[in-house]
């Protein structure tokens, strides 16, 4: 048999999620690849590559395999290997068309091995059976869950590899994770690793003198999952129906690949998310020539282009019933019926269902209408709820996984920046304040916390957010506080009660008298337009509402924002709506200055979800 591709970690894990996107990753000539390919952007996003070098400071007699070319690693892993006992970092093993780079591999001793694979994910390692589904085993019946299986079966395919290689190894198959109870005991560790461009490529490297002693108490943690990979590999769990056994799955994934065969699989829900879907999908062709691998997909099932212009039942928002139409036949959500939704009414002040929406947006769909559905008593009910002057706010946060301060966990909040704007009862705009930690080495939180409180305590006027982000970073400094020798933590945390309510797996329960109202859940319950689709996102609601409301149009054409008329702290005279060629409002998240000038904003947004930033983007 020819060989022409390997069959790599990544496209083994491309070809789990779908055996079709296995032949169009292979062919990213012809056919659009919409996924965060950028390495530094992939490195903000998962934090991956710092990580990754902390375990090497683990190891530190550990020798790198770094050569990119194929044959040449496979010749340095093999003389490094060939001695009792070696750490080796990146160490490559070839199997017939099955190629692999091992993240560490310590040969303990001729026949001993561990196999570590490096991931960013963090773990709570004092929890029981966290890999298993908890449902299935009750029923003492092992299923891998969901949020495990890509780790766990890539550790799966990589032992598979090396013990066809090296049948005489013992292999104990190890993932090594952040640990969320492990506290940092240095300062700046996030710090001793940076991200530079290395032989073009994006890589992290330790600042010097950087050692196993310098990075304090290790908060990354081993854990042992051979018994879990074995399970895998002798097909001892449960599989989905018609799922392949692991070995027939690795066989099948890489006959295709050596072959150039595109697999033929079923089309459902999965295909929403699909990277190789233009957003011309109707045409087959992006804008550089490429192909839509899902318009592929959908016109070889359907038999019909017709079937693939959308919008399809996986787009109706939070509709629980797509995967049971779509394996019924139904594809469009302009064919879903009522019956398929059954509206049913809340009390008219609570204002829609979420059935109720979901059959306004199908009723636009089917109806082709451009119009806006609005419970306007409703909302105009709620609205004379709340307190002039109105504050807004907005947290820009992060975690990540190598804490930047002493004492701090992975993934551990940290609060930098807020801004936050008014509007009084006469209309007057005004960005009223902000905090912006711009001091290294700093942890932020708790002055941030301070700020905050400084600027909401002037009145007793109602405080908005847009979605959930808000609220849970003030019940996280919440928590940081009452661990804190903070002088003012009590009086903090009584405020941030006043503000919040508390989280559903908090031990504590409170709702505050002056708690936020969530903007994002007051558009769910009063308002949907057609142009925002299944999202209630922010960035498809604004521009919406901006197409929809000549008032707005009128006001904010003119470069008011940042003038005498409206306070603004950081724009001047700025002109928020432009028209577009066809009559529509240019989306003003488009009109912002880019923050990286050379990267496309469309790779930005792949770092976001429907609501709220994700991955710590």
């Amino acid at each position: 048999m020819l060989i022409h591709k390997y069959l790599t970690k990544s496209k083994y894990k491309l070809g789990r999620e779908c055996p079709t996107k296995l032949y169009y990753g292979s062919n990213k000539s012809a056919y659009q690849d919409t996924s965060l390919d950028d390495p530094f952007l992939a490195a903000l996003a998962k934090g991956g590559f710092q990580v990754g070098e902390l375990a090497k400071v683990y190891h530190p007699n550990g020798s790198d395999v770094t050569t990119l070319d194929h044959e040449q690693a496979l010749s340095e892993t093999n003389a490094l290997l060939a001695g009792e006992g070696a750490v080796v970092f990146e160490p490559a093993f070839r199997f017939e068309n099955l190629f692999i780079r091992v993240d560490v591999l310590n040969k303990k001793s001729k026949t001993d091995v561990e196999l570590i694979e490096v991931k960013a994910k963090s773990i709570d390692p004092t929890i029981e059976n966290v890999f298993w589904n908890k449902t299935r085993l009750k029923k003492n019946v092992h299923k891998v869950s969901k949020s495990w299986e890509p780790y766990l079966y890539d550790v799966a395919f990589q032992t598979y590899v090396v013990k066809k290689i090296h049948p005489e190894w013992n292999v104990r198959s190890f993932l090594m994770l952040a640990d969320k109870t492990a506290v940092s005991t240095v300062d700046g560790l996030n710090q001793k690793f940076k991200l530079v461009e290395n032989k073009g490529r994006s890589a992290a490297v330790p600042v010097d003198g950087t050692t196993k002693e310098t990075v304090g108490r290790e908060i990354l943690v081993k854990v042992d999952v051979t018994n879990v990979v074995e399970m895998i590999m002798q097909d001892r769990i449960e599989l989905d129906v018609g799922q392949k056994t692991f070995e027939d799955e690795i066989n099948y994934l890489s006959g295709l690949l050596s072959q150039n065969e595109k697999a033929k699989t079923d089309i459902g829900t999965k295909c929403k998310s699909c990277q190789f879907r233009c957003d011309e999908a109707s045409t087959n062709l992006n804008d550089s020539g490429k192909k839509s691998g899902f318009h592929d997909c959908w016109s070889r099932v359907t038999r019909s282009t017709g079937q693939i212009n959308g919008p399809f039942v996986f787009d109706v928002w939070n509709f629980r019933k797509a995967s049971k139409l779509m394996d019924t036949g139904t594809y469009l959500a302009s064919n879903i019926s009522e019956e398929d939704v059954s509206p049913s009414s809340k009390p008219e002040s609570d204002g829609y269902s979420s059935t109720e929406r979901q059959w306004e947006q199908i009723t636009a769909i089917k109806s082709k209408s451009k119009e806006p559905a609005v419970r306007l008593h409703e909302l105009h009910h709620e609205m004379k709820t709340w307190q002039y002057p109105l504050h807004f706010i907005d947290f820009e946060t992060s975690m990540v996984a190598l804490p930047f301060n002493k004492g701090m966990k992975p993934y551990e909040q940290i609060a930098f920046q807020f801004s936050h704007h008014t509007v009084d009862q006469n209309g007057t705009i005004k960005h009223a304040g902000e905090y912006l930690n711009i001091k290294r080495g700093k942890f932020p939180n708790f002055d941030f916390v301070r700020a905050l409180k400084a600027e909401l305590d002037k009145d007793n006027g109602t405080i908005f957010r847009y979605a959930t982000h808000e609220n849970t970073v003030l019940c996280q400094i919440y928590d940081q506080l009452k661990a804190s020798s903070e002088t003012d933590k009590d009086e903090l945390c009584e405020w941030i009660q006043t503000i919040t309510k508390s989280r559903s797996k908090s031990e504590e329960k409170w709702l505050g008298e002056r708690n936020m109202v969530d903007l994002c859940d007051v558009v769910k319950k009063y308002y949907y337009h057609p142009l925002m689709g299944g999202s209630n996102s922010i960035k498809k609601v604004l521009p919406a509402v901006l197409n929809e409301s000549k008032i707005l149009q009128q006001k904010y054409s003119n470069a008011i924002y940042g003038s005498s008329s409206i306070e603004s702290r950081n724009f001047k005279d700025w002109q928020w709506i432009k028209m577009n060629a066809d009559g529509s409002v240019a989306d003003p998240y488009k009109l912002l200055p880019k923050v990286f000038k050379d990267i496309d904003t469309s790779k930005l947004d792949l770092l976001m979800g429907s609501d709220e930033l994700a991955d710590g983007g």
